[in-house]
């Protein structure tokens, strides 16, 4: 594990919490469970410049599950792309920092996106036309699992296979929690991996918080030719802070005071802990 990595994961967990208790509103369950794949992506895989946000070559991300914006700008301004301090004024109508990704009016966004099932399929439209321009740039995108009970998910997942995207990786954050309940209560998607392989997918399964799993699967996506690759991530909704680990309730809500406090120093902890390690 890259220590460094995993510190920019918990301090990006912090900057969302930040954010959302900030605007009293946003969605911390899905942006904490995917911190640590956005941190391995922007600090160890991805080629992008913070200082040229739109570098022609550059690698390509969609947040194709946007209400877990949060997330992301926690992650691009540890990157270098914006101030931290602005993801603390999300959501507010004088900031720029909005509830969704804006890829218009926030450095470092590929995509706008925030309607669910949308955002894989504008990757795989960057990754076309990466084959068609003779480009190298990869595109990542990471899905819902609840994402996933859209069904223009799966037109995307026919597209990708037939003209053999093997530029693009889609991540499922599959925490198996929706803003209802249980993914497999309210429309079961399992088996999310037979799914993607009866379309044509390489299909690679990781623990979403494993740090050396995430960069390997990476890495095995972009050693597969001739097909796309989707990365099953068995993650933990709220994952960092205690009282919000595994509970649908926390998919939306935006913590009080006493509970905002609690999880900042419960990330402040693991945070001293990976630093003194």
């Amino acid at each position: 594990m890259n220590k460094e990595t995993a510190i920019h994961a918990y301090k990006a967990r912090k900057h969302a919490l930040t954010g959302i208790y900030n605007a009293q509103s946003g969605h911390p369950g899905g942006s904490l469970s995917i911190a640590d794949i956005l941190a391995v992506l922007y600090f160890e895989v991805m080629n992008v410049d913070p200082k040229n946000p739109k570098m022609e070559d550059r690698d390509r991300f969609v947040l194709s599950k946007g209400h877990c914006a949060p997330a992301l700008y926690g992650i691009l301004a540890e990157r270098g792309f914006f101030p931290v301090e602005d993801v603390a004024t999300l959501r507010r109508t004088d900031s720029y920092m909005q509830g969704h990704p804006d890829m218009k009016g926030i450095p470092g966004i590929d995509m706008s996106t925030g309607s669910l099932g949308q955002g894989i399929s504008a990757a795989n439209g960057m990754a076309l036309a990466g084959k068609l321009a003779g480009k190298d740039y990869r595109v990542y995108t990471i899905l819902g699992d609840g994402e996933l009970e859209e069904g223009q998910v799966w037109e995307a997942a026919m597209f990708a296979a037939h003209y053999k995207l093997d530029n693009l990786t889609a991540f499922v954050d599959n925490n198996g929690l929706q803003i209802d309940g249980n993914i497999a209560d309210v429309m079961n998607s399992n088996p999310i991996d037979k799914k993607f392989e009866a379309f044509n997918w390489n299909v690679i399964t990781i623990d979403a918080h494993d740090y050396d799993a995430i960069l390997d699967a990476v890495n095995r996506a972009k050693a597969t030719k001739g097909r796309p690759t989707v990365i099953i991530a068995k993650s933990v909704k709220g994952k960092g802070v205690s009282f919000m680990e595994g509970q649908a309730a926390w998919h939306g809500a935006a913590p009080k005071q006493e509970q905002f406090e609690q999880a900042i120093a419960e990330l402040d902890a693991k945070i001293k802990e990976l630093e003194e390690a």
